[in-house]
């Protein structure tokens, strides 16, 4: 089980896009024709062999929309972990009475949505790739996107009025397993905008570099962390 992906949402993508390339080290990014289907428009962006999705509405009535509207601006909207067989964790996920609300199925892939009111904190997506090291969501040549400026994401942070709440939720949705390479947080909302993915943490060659970059583009960075897409980046080395 691993943390394979977080997911973002955005009122405007083009902005968040250029904020993401300028301090990742980005020069492109996979856009998803099928994200269309849910009247989105996204991108998605390679961090090692980690991804960070933002995703976008582009109609009314989404609920990506709805979210945006929710916490009342920018955030993190839904965490995708790699499982090694979807089937049993499904079945498993039955049994506790948790909402599917949509599925997936291909041949190199498959996945399941939970329903948020029925897991808390975010939307929670269980994959499996087939190969294991392969991402289908990322398209086929993701290895030559990866972010210079970023190794990988090592963290989660789910922010929420009960966390300790949501941590033991999570912890039974999840079999009592944690995603081995980023296990996600559990921490207290204090802007009072809503449970969501509050922040996440990335590991760098060169925070200091990282930091200024962001700075001069006027991002609001404090210590090793800034802001954008509505979320806490937090770097280290």
């Amino acid at each position: 089980m691993r943390l394979r992906q977080v997911v973002l949402a955005a009122r405007d993508l083009d902005s968040v896009q250029e904020d993401l390339f300028a301090v990742l080290g980005l020069q492109d990014a996979f856009r998803d024709p099928g994200v269309g289907a849910f009247g989105l428009r996204n991108i998605v962006m390679p961090i090692g062999d980690t991804f960070l999705e933002v995703v976008s509405p582009q109609q009314p009535d989404t609920a990506a929309g709805r979210f945006l509207q929710r916490i009342g601006g920018d955030g993190g909207y839904m965490l995708i972990v790699q499982v090694e067989d979807l089937a049993r964790e499904r079945r498993r996920i039955e049994k506790l009475g948790v909402r599917i609300v949509w599925t997936a199925e291909y041949e190199t892939a498959s996945a399941i949505h939970l329903h948020p009111k029925d897991v808390g904190g975010a939307i929670l997506s269980l994959d499996e790739m087939r190969p294991p090291e392969s991402w289908r969501w990322a398209g086929p040549d993701w290895r030559r996107r990866r972010a210079a400026a970023a190794r990988t994401i090592t963290s989660a942070q789910l922010v929420a009025a009960d966390p300790a709440g949501l941590r033991r939720r999570w912890a039974e949705v999840l079999g009592g397993r944690q995603p081995r390479n980023a296990a996600p947080a559990f921490e207290t909302d204090r802007s009072g905008r809503g449970d969501r993915v509050g922040a996440l943490t990335m590991q760098t060659s060169d925070v200091r570099r990282v930091l200024a970059i962001a700075g001069s583009r006027g991002l609001p960075v404090e210590e090793n962390r800034v802001t954008i897409c509505g979320t806490e980046f937090r770097f280290h080395e």
